[in-house]
């Protein structure tokens, strides 16, 4: 029978202030995820040129960072999250237009457009939503508190991949446009409640302050500070290996289906059954696995799992195995992996936790995105078999698992 002090560690993530920012990433992943199926979909119909949209959208992402930076120099926690997210919803509304007006649904050139602009909207609102909470959230006692903000997401992409399941038909009929309008009405209360909760923060005195700094505080800080370099050298490998393991995956599912309705219902299953393993273990686990395992083996234990996955695509490359391994690394990324990186940067000086972690989070990310699917590339051109290629990736599953080890320097201190 649990003691007393037993709940109290097991529910001492839970606080006003933490249950709204749980609310308020719930509303942020609905808006996205009601879009990242259509995303996916925009990936099978051109998977032939995958390589070229990630490397655009990487530049994309580099490109947007210096400009990110120089409005976050100029302007506080408030003005930086409402500039991005207001940015973010005038877009979705010109693609509803366009899309509608236009008709450009049919149009190949406007679906790797809207793929390009997709990656760099779910990097930048996530982003700056964590941007948000690590400025918020901060202390030896906060640990406790992401586990639950990152279950409030599980259970936005579970609503949202409900709904988008619910459209899925209308991708037929009327496009994109649907699903556009529905992101934007959870992006607007999104920006209503991050509002709110900026306001009623116990550090409003400090995150009400400008950031100060220049556009490239992220890119020489990147290339000075040595835990920065430890912290962007994981996040690229990590998204290059992810990025091995989603085009391996793309592959599978086009033979297995080439309808569009198809493969929107089955990227949204997954994305509901992520959602509900994962709920459970950001609200119970998370905290516990932090406390008793630490983060630095949590972050080596990734490269080991990338291993087992990339095994398991050349024994049985199957779309029940799909299936399966893609909510295994995304469970182990939402439940455990992701809410350790935002505790280490919220030990971070005031310049990186505003900047560096944008860049990491956005630039590398998709520079990662772009590395993996060039391996790919270069493996079919050397004519290995598709499900073969990720076998070769297995010594980069070694590095993360290497530079994981390097993050933080004592365990026990963060």
């Amino acid at each position: 029978m649990l003691s007393s002090e037993h709940l109290k560690k097991l529910f001492s993530g839970f606080s006003i202030n933490s249950l709204l920012a749980s609310i308020l990433f719930f509303l942020v992943l609905s808006s996205w995820y009601i879009l990242r199926p259509i995303r996916n979909d925009m990936a099978a119909q051109n998977e032939e040129i995958l390589p070229l949209l990630l490397g655009f959208g990487a530049f994309a992402m580099i490109a947007i960072n210096p400009l990110y930076s120089w409005i976050a120099s100029r302007n506080n926690l408030k003005g930086i999250f409402n500039y991005s997210y207001l940015f973010f919803i005038a877009n979705l509304v010109l693609f509803a237009f366009f899309a509608d007006y236009f008709q450009m649904n049919e149009s190949p050139w406007f679906s790797r457009f809207f793929y390009i602009w997709c990656n760099v909207f779910s990097f930048f609102v996530v982003s700056v939503f964590w941007v948000l909470v690590i400025n918020i959230f901060r202390g030896e006692s906060s640990k406790a508190f992401y586990g639950v903000i990152a279950a409030g997401g599980s259970i936005g992409s579970f609503l949202g991949s409900g709904i988008t399941k619910s459209l899925s038909d209308s991708i037929n009929t009327s496009g994109i446009t649907l699903f556009s309008i529905s992101s934007v009405c959870f992006l607007i209360i999104a920006l209503i409640l991050g509002n709110f909760l900026i306001h009623r923060s116990k550090q409003e005195a400090s995150i009400m302050e400008s950031v100060g700094g220049d556009s490239i505080d992220a890119f020489r800080n990147l290339i000075s500070n040595k835990q920065i370099r430890f912290i962007g050298t994981y996040m690229y490998l990590w998204t290059g290996l992810m990025t091995i393991h989603w085009v391996t995956s793309i592959s599978i599912i086009n033979e297995w289906s080439q309808d569009s309705a198809d493969r929107i219902r089955f990227f949204g299953n997954i994305e509901q059954t992520v959602a509900i393993l994962t709920v459970f273990s950001q609200f119970f686990l998370t905290n516990l696995a932090v406390r008793f395992i630490g983060i630095k083996k949590i972050f080596v234990l990734y490269g080991l799992i990338f291993t087992a996955v990339y095994i398991g695509y050349a024994i049985h490359p199957t779309i029940s195995l799909v299936f399966g391994v893609t909510i295994l690394l995304r469970v182990f990324e939402y439940g455990y992996n992701k809410p350790s990186r935002e505790i280490l940067f919220s030990q971070l000086s005031r310049v990186n936790r505003y900047k560096a972690t944008v860049l990491v989070d956005t630039a590398l990310v998709r520079l990662g995105d772009f590395s993996g699917s060039g391996f790919i590339f270069l493996g079919k051109i050397l004519a290995f078999a598709s499900s073969q290629i990720p076998l070769l990736a297995i010594p980069f599953s070694a590095a993360l698992s290497y530079v994981g080890s390097k993050m933080v320097s004592n365990d026990k201190a963060t």
